[in-house]
């Protein structure tokens, strides 16, 4: 059994606070992502978080919405799939944010949700009408009507979700850093056991370096890695 994950967002403004009032709940936005951290995940929004005006698909960038909006609420949740479904659903996700100029936030329909009318104009979405479509197409129905119609509040009342955490940003991120300075421990070879200094498993050892690296570059940039081994991280 494999997953996916659904992250539901509560950020501040004046659009998001009329989505709000709509909806009648705290989270007005949805992502799709391929694992818990969200390293991978992609959803119908801004183009740049600090403007409003330009939206379609994008990867999400957590440290980047984290710059713009450091309030950021995020609960993430589980949903279980096969592997076949995760392997589709990652690729389909992956084409078409090779194509992602081509699709755009479906300004026009937002009327026809208020009415409960379907409503589609080709390749144009709203963040949880491309995530409701995408889902269908295998076999993962959020709610009983026109993938059009499905809003946020509808993953938020999905009843085959787990929730696997719920609170800020800030803290998520946080979280994510405290791993990778965890992480950078093991590279210098001790870990801290009852008190006493553990070495890593050579046979671990090339999977910890990388996967550090990896992390550092995700969350510090390119060379991040490099400053924590200088300074003995």
């Amino acid at each position: 059994m494999e997953h996916i994950y659904i992250a539901m967002v509560d950020t501040p403004g004046i659009f998001a606070a009329v989505i709000r009032r709509f909806l009648r709940q705290r989270y007005i936005h949805v992502v799709l992502g391929m694992d818990a951290g969200l390293e991978e995940a992609y959803s119908f929004g801004r183009r740049n978080p600090r403007v409003p005006w330009f939206a379609g698909f994008e990867r999400e960038d957590k440290k980047k919405i984290l710059r713009a909006f450091p309030t950021a609420v995020y609960q993430v949740c589980e949903l279980e799939c096969s592997a076949a479904q995760k392997a589709g659903i990652r690729e389909r996700l992956r084409r078409d944010y090779a194509r992602r100029f081509h699709y755009h936030y479906a300004v026009p329909g937002l009327p026809f949700i208020a009415l409960g009318r379907p409503f589609y104009l080709k390749d144009q979405y709203t963040c949880s009408s491309y995530i409701a479509r995408l889902l269908e197409e295998y076999k993962i129905r959020i709610a009983d009507k026109h993938f059009s119609l499905v809003t946020p509040k509808d993953f938020c009342q999905y009843p085959y979700k787990r929730v696997v955490y719920e609170g800020s940003l800030a803290e998520f991120v946080a979280g994510e850093a405290a791993e990778t300075v965890a992480m950078a421990a093991k590279m210098q070879g001790r870990t801290e056991t009852d008190g006493q200094h553990m070495p890593v498993l050579p046979a671990c050892a090339a999977q910890v370096d990388a996967d550090m690296e990896r992390r550092l570059r995700i969350l510090y940039g390119t060379g991040a890695a490099e400053r924590v081994v200088a300074y003995g991280g």
